[in-house]
């Protein structure tokens, strides 16, 4: 599976931990990340990202182009809801484009590990019909 990863500066950090924390799921799936966050998420995991900009340089639309080709099979998006800084890309389109594709998306850590979880059981085999 494909599998999307983005956050927040503020989230960056949990999402290493997630990351951490899930490294032997994730470490069987094709992951992709926007430049920030999928270097960070590297260093400590040292999983295999592929890297796109960071987010608020275009990597937002990179990973939106992907989600059109139906080519991300969910995205975990750990977000700041109340006050993300200036530089924290508006990602209002991946999420709109992931409910038009029906793409699981996670912008917190309790979905997110559902998601993870259920790509583990299997439980979304059925995108990989539609590629």
């Amino acid at each position: 599976m494909n599998i999307g990863l983005i956050a927040h500066d503020s989230k960056k950090t949990l999402m290493q931990n997630f990351c951490i924390a899930y490294r032997g799921i994730l470490s069987r799936h094709h992951l992709y990340a926007t430049g920030t966050t999928g270097r960070l998420i590297e260093e400590v995991t040292n999983l295999n990202i592929h890297k796109y900009l960071a987010g608020s340089l275009g990597g937002q639309q990179q990973l939106g182009a992907q989600i059109a080709q139906n080519d991300i099979d969910a995205l975990i998006f750990l977000r700041e809801p109340y006050a993300p800084k200036p530089n924290d890309p508006d990602l209002n389109d991946v999420i709109r484009m992931c409910d038009t594709y029906n793409i699981p998306l996670a912008t917190n850590l309790a979905t997110a590990e559902l998601i993870i979880l259920s790509i583990d059981r299997g439980d979304l085999d059925w995108r990989e019909m539609y590629r």
